[in-house]
């Protein structure tokens, strides 16, 4: 892997982005250079061998490092803004976490707008809770045309006195489009309380979850609305910094799925 000076991305004025992008390239992991004598044989017919090998595995570690650059480049038309920079990010490649994962919420009402809730433990109430400001079924169909999804949300504040999740309004993109400004929930809605009361103790799944009404008053609600649709999964999540946070959804026993990943960024 070459040095982190050698990078393109090297020059970044963002000291979070750096940071994250050095967590992402530095987690790849280097490849074992170690080759185990063989025995006897014609001398020539072994130094062919020995030179086939090593060309066999310099091509396996520059395939391995052009995929990973191929799909950072890839990202390259979707970038139009300041905080575009978290859509450069790969998916770091480290093992699957079980216990510490981070559990994010994505739900809300077909014909509404989409909320993002996330939770240290889903037995606890939500150490973060926004709406962001594009409809649920946009969303949807969003994860149905792109198998990559990037969610950034960024805080232009000028105080460190905040954590990161406790700062107030942020702007929003998706896959590097901006969608607008929501603001953080100082305090849950009866909707967003009914959905984390229903889903408390369940770490992964999706559906569609019962109104908090009674039957009259939900089928009116699903007339109006829509059903309330939930996505919930487990994430890695990677701190860059006091001011960047990235959270990488672990889709179960490894299988291929979507990719989803939130990025939070507090800029100066």
């Amino acid at each position: 892997m070459p040095s982190m000076q050698s990078s393109p991305f090297y020059q970044m004025e963002n000291p979070a982005i750096i940071s994250l992008l050095r967590h992402a390239q530095g987690s790849g992991g280097g490849g074992n250079n170690t080759d185990g004598g063989g025995g006897g044989g014609d001398k020539n017919n072994g130094g062919e061998n020995h030179k086939k090998a090593n060309n066999k595995r310099s091509s396996t570690k520059s395939s391995s490092m052009t995929g990973g650059l191929f799909r950072i480049f890839k990202l390259f038309p979707m970038l139009t803004s300041g905080c575009k920079m978290v859509a450069l990010l790969g998916r770091p490649r480290r093992p699957m976490l079980k216990d510490n994962a981070t559990t994010g919420t994505i739900f809300g009402y077909r014909k509404g707008r989409v909320s993002l809730a996330i939770q240290e433990d889903p037995h606890c109430m939500p150490v973060f809770v926004i709406e962001l400001p594009m409809q649920t079924s946009a969303f949807h169909k969003e994860m149905q045309a792109d198998d990559i999804i990037r969610i950034a949300l960024e805080s232009e504040t000028k105080t460190h006195k905040k954590k990161l999740f406790e700062e107030y309004v942020w702007a929003v993109y998706c896959n590097g489009r901006k969608m607008g400004y929501s603001i953080r929930r100082m305090n849950m809605s009866d909707d967003e309380l009914h959905v984390m009361q229903t889903l408390r103790g369940v770490s992964m799944g999706a559906g569609v979850l019962p109104p908090p009404y009674d039957q009259k008053e939900a089928a009116a609600a699903a007339a109006s609305d829509g059903e309330l649709t939930y996505m919930r999964a487990r994430f890695e999540r990677v701190v860059g910094s006091k001011d960047s946070e990235a959270l990488y959804m672990i889709n179960p026993d490894g299988s291929a799925g979507p990719e989803l990943s939130i990025f939070f960024v507090r800029s100066h």
